[in-house]
């Protein structure tokens, strides 16, 4: 099965954008990874061929913070 092409630019801004938003790195860092072992276990049988969990977790994140309107309501 076959992932999709991610972008590394716009991958490393993303990271970039979370780490420099973050007062801490290494808690920024431990956030992604617990986002990315929920969502690999909350997904196990939904295999459809998406991102790996940590990428998700990365573009999650990173869009929650330049957008909150999207967790509002």
């Amino acid at each position: 099965m076959n992932q999709p092409v991610v972008e590394t630019a716009e991958l490393m801004r993303r990271v970039e954008q979370l780490v420099d938003a973050a007062a801490n790195r290494y808690r920024i860092t431990v956030q992604v990874a617990n986002r990315a072992k929920r969502r690999r276990y909350e997904d196990l049988n939904d295999d459809d061929g998406n991102f790996k969990p940590v990428l998700r977790a990365i573009f999650e994140m990173s869009d929650e913070m330049n957008e909150p309107e999207i967790i509002g309501d």
